[in-house]
């Protein structure tokens, strides 16, 4: 027998109130009148902030249609996953792969949306090539100026006054608040992230500029960004808002850390805040927590993918709340935040699956696996409706 929690119970209580309250729509399906444009996220909090998603190539593509038909119907805005990233765009000097980055704008337009570019320069998922030279040696500073100003201006040229923001530079701060030491730094130091905004600021003087980063919550790495956003504006460069990747578990980061860099960026004047990457994972990190030999595999998949079969109730209460108190602080601070962006539309596509373990069942997204809304958006209707 399991026993809850009075705390818990009242959770439970609150879902069911608001799942009963739908009648038969937790039963409908993403293109149905329940999950349909009367009461889609991108409606829901129209006049607060853009409702974005991530698309993947197989959507992009339109492969899978029950999830082009979800982005479709409950969301605004929408953001490459990986098709717009340099190994994928040029993954040899000079030659341009353009097909999904097309499609993916194309999409964006013929749906109205508001539409990220993602991402112009970052360390991982950089093509080998830009950094050295035939011998395999590191390029000399003038070289890796001339690539990246190459491919910055032909990416967001090509989109010029199609793409409304671009995450210029995504993860270059430490969690200490330091430079990561990424080929980019090891050869150009901090310049390299002035140069970047410089160049795509020159490419589309339009376009909206964003730097990019996981662990936003922690000080030290948003005193970091802080340092490094006062550079930019100190040397007369153009940034428009900084993403606060959402990354986040059940138990960190803490809401009151969260807010206090929602809050701080704000401040810095001229800059707006996104959450960038939301997902919830329900799952324990095997960075966070010991006890299983990585050797026996059994072991180690039942403790670090407990969930194959779905989420017990207490635990799936639990995540509906916790999801909710973020989405009370973003409503809070309604007024510094431009857009909220779950990564990835349902959990079936959810990279948390397969990271930090592979193979894993997570369910860290607002839509299931059959793409149904999940307890949490009746939730966030309750409480728009009630506002």
């Amino acid at each position: 027998m399991v026993f809850f929690t009075r705390k818990t119970m009242k959770i439970i209580l609150v879902i069911i109130a608001v799942v009963l309250s739908w009648g038969g729509h937790a039963q409908t399906t993403a293109n149905s009148s329940t999950d349909g444009a009367a009461q889609s996220l991108k409606k829901l909090f129209d006049g607060k902030f853009y409702m974005g998603t991530a698309m993947n190539r197989r959507q992009i593509s339109g492969e899978n249609q029950a999830e082009v038909a979800l982005i479709k119907t409950q969301f605004n805005s929408i953001t490459p996953e990986n098709v717009m990233k340099s190994e994928r765009l040029q993954p040899r000097e000079g030659e341009f792969t353009f097909d999904l980055a097309d499609a993916f704008v194309a999409f964006g337009e013929a749906n109205d949306m508001h539409i990220i570019g993602h991402t112009l320069i970052w360390h991982s998922q950089a093509p080998r090539w830009f950094f050295t030279d035939k011998q395999g040696n590191d390029v000399s500073p003038e070289v890796l100026k001339q690539r990246m100003e190459s491919h910055i201006k032909t990416v967001v040229g090509r989109y010029k006054g199609r793409v409304h923001g671009w995450d210029v530079v995504n993860e270059a701060i430490l969690d200490d608040g330091s430079y990561r030491e990424s080929k980019f730094y090891e050869i150009l130091g901090e310049e390299f992230i002035q140069l970047a905004f410089q160049y795509a600021h020159e490419a589309d003087p339009e376009a909206a500029l964003y730097y990019n980063d996981y662990s936003m919550a922690n000080a030290g790495k948003r005193g970091g960004v802080v340092k490094m956003v006062k550079a930019l504006q100190e040397n007369g460069l153009r940034i428009d808002g900084i993403g606060m990747q959402g990354h986040v578990g059940m138990h960190h980061p803490s809401l009151d850390e969260f807010e206090k860099s929602i809050t701080t960026f704000a401040d810095l004047g001229g800059v707006t805040v996104m959450v960038t990457e939301l997902d919830l994972s329900v799952l324990p990190s095997p960075g966070n927590e010991g006890g299983a030999e990585i050797s026996d595999t059994r072991a180690y998949q039942e403790k670090f993918n407990p969930y194959t079969n779905g989420l017990p109730d207490e635990v799936n209460a639990a995540f509906t709340e916790r999801y909710l108190d973020f989405f009370k602080m973003f409503l809070k601070h309604g007024d510094k935040i431009s857009r909220v962006t779950t990564w990835g539309a349902a959990d079936a596509q959810s990279w948390k699956n397969n990271w930090p373990v592979r193979g894993r069942t997570d369910y860290p997204l607002l839509f299931d696996r059959e793409y149904q809304a999940k307890p949490i958006v009746h939730a966030l209707i309750e409480l728009m409706n009630n506002q």
